[in-house]
């Protein structure tokens, strides 16, 4: 991966500080976990749209996200593109769901800084939507402090427009030996003047421990700054776990805010972490069997969250380890942060072989984004923007190769469906060129402007193979349901959208019923 030193990464760092004048207009209020994955992001959403339907003017922030599961956001700080087409910028997808709770369109401030992981000890950089560079982790680390300014600005902006900012740390908040650096929790929030909250899984096991420890490792400053601790994921009789509570106020002197018990919907919205994969699968419900591989650095996997809503499909991720069955009706390979690395993954696990035996037996095949380029012949980065410098042989399944380049593609995209006639809406967001006669035979039509529609994808002579850039195209239900259709498989009526609103609200109705929304509003300051 071609890297570069803290100065020339900081020599890239572009924004415009705002003027501010007298004090903020919003009240902040900061969450902070005892490890990752306890229902931060969950629960800041549930928050955002509980206070928002109060009449509050509300605005989700996270500083620094880490997470391939990325969004498109409404602005950008980032140029026009070559061919004059507005460009961009991009955050982590909880915070573009939690904008959503807030009913506004997602905002480059809500999450100023996001890195993208592309290898075990490097990143992608991403600043209030524009790509910095690659960046190793130890590098990174020296050089996050230098990003306050902007991330601070991108805070305030959010403040002046706001009733409550509600703000997500990041994995643990007791990580003190990352204080120095720190940009997303302690550090933070004492920079910002936030009062925390933290919050425990419990449903995990030891929360006791994770609050207790929390306060032992964190400074008389950091302690201070506590104003209470929320338990999340509980199942049972909470009298049991009284004691415990007092217990752990009784050891930390902060007061215990509240338990949010199991929410059965969260499955229902789109999660931020690839973790989320790792988890055991549903029982098998539908007939259509489709299978995707877990790829290492799997990117955008949220775009396959409406075929999972389907009744009739049967979606799996193949993990590591396991062969792709030889009974499925769809492969889908997703997107990814490293497609030549992927390429490698496939081979090493047999899943190349599997792939073209599925295709032998008139299966399926269809390629998102990075899914896309492994299906055609070759994938070249002779920039080493994803990776070491090189080209790797794709699967040949289509007549195209790709390669990667050092300009970013992110824009939002309408268009239509070539073999359903369908209309269809989403976004590109891929670093790649690609090119050959396979792209004769298009997926799809983009419609820009009062020009003739741009062809983009490929589909094989057959049917039987497909791919493009296009994500969330399967978030569109006409379109999903001509799909569907197209391939044997019955369809629900499904209104995916509204199911996320109903969802959203769902969770809203939870946090007014588990929590005392006044006493944490009172809290923020």
């Amino acid at each position: 991966m071609t890297t570069v030193d803290v100065d020339e990464l900081v020599s890239r760092i572009q924004f415009s500080p705002r003027p501010h004048s007298g004090p903020r207009r919003a009240r902040a209020l900061m969450i902070q976990g005892t490890s990752s994955d306890v229902g931060k992001s969950m629960v800041v959403a549930g928050l955002c749209r509980a206070f928002a339907r109060r009449g509050l003017v509300v605005r989700p922030f996270k500083a620094q996200n880490m997470s391939n599961n990325a969004a498109v956001a409404s602005d950008s700080d980032l140029p026009p593109g070559a061919d004059g087409t507005r460009i961009r910028g991009e955050i982590g997808r909880a915070q573009a769901l939690q904008a959503r709770a807030c009913g506004v369109a997602p905002s480059i401030h809500m999450n100023p800084v996001l890195l993208k992981p592309q290898t075990d000890i490097g990143a992608q950089v991403v600043l209030r939507g524009r790509v910095l560079g690659n960046c190793p982790a130890r590098i990174y680390h020296h050089m996050r402090q230098r990003l306050i300014p902007a991330v601070l600005d991108s805070f305030e902006r959010l403040a002046a427009e706001a009733d409550l900012v509600l703000v997500e740390g990041a994995g643990s908040g007791a990580e003190v030996y990352l204080r120095a650096s720190d940009i997303t929790n302690m550090r933070f929030a004492e920079a910002a003047d936030l009062p925390v909250v933290f919050l425990s899984d419990i449903d995990r096991g030891g929360t006791m421990a994770a609050l207790v420890g929390s306060y032992v490792l964190l400074n008389e400053g950091d302690r201070a700054r506590v104003v209470g601790y929320l338990i999340n994921k509980f199942r049972g009789d909470f009298s049991l776990f009284e004691p415990g509570c007092r217990t752990i106020t009784e050891q930390t002197g902060w007061p215990f805010l509240g338990v949010l018990r199991w929410f059965p919907g969260a499955d229902r919205l789109p999660a931020e972490d690839s973790l989320a994969l790792e988890r055991a699968a549903a029982a098998s419900r539908g007939r259509l069997k489709v299978a995707v591989p877990r790829l290492q650095r799997v990117a955008n996997f949220d775009d396959l969250d409406p075929l999972v809503a389907e009744p009739d499909v049967d979606l799996r991720w193949i993990q590591p380890g396991s062969p792709i069955p030889g009974d499925v009706d769809v492969v889908v390979l997703p997107g990814s942060k490293a497609t030549r690395i992927e390429l490698d993954l496939i081979r090493r696990e047999g899943w190349d072989v599997d792939i073209h035996a599925h295709v032998r037996r008139g299966g399926r095949v269809v390629g998102l984004c990075a899914g896309f380029q492994m299906l055609g012949r070759v994938v070249r980065d002779p920039m080493g923007i994803e990776g070491p410098p090189g080209e790797t042989a794709g699967l040949g399944l289509l007549d195209i190769e790709t390669e990667i380049s050092g300009d970013k593609r992110l824009v939002e995209i309408d268009a239509r469906d070539r073999l359903s006639g369908r209309r269809v809406a989403g976004y590109e967001m891929h670093m790649g060129r690609t090119i050959g006669a396979g792209l004769d035979r298009p997926w799809l039509l983009l419609e820009e402007g009062a020009g003739e529609p741009r062809p983009e994808g490929a589909v094989s002579a057959d049917g039987r193979v497909m791919g493009g850039y296009l994500h969330g195209l399967f978030g569109g239900d006409d379109f999903r349901s001509a799909w569907l259709t197209q391939i044997g498989a019955a369809t629900s009526g499904l209104d995916f959208e509204h199911r996320v609103e109903q969802t959203l609200e769902a969770l809203a109705d939870h946090c007014e019923s588990n929590l005392d929304l006044d006493a944490l509003l009172a809290l923020a300051r």
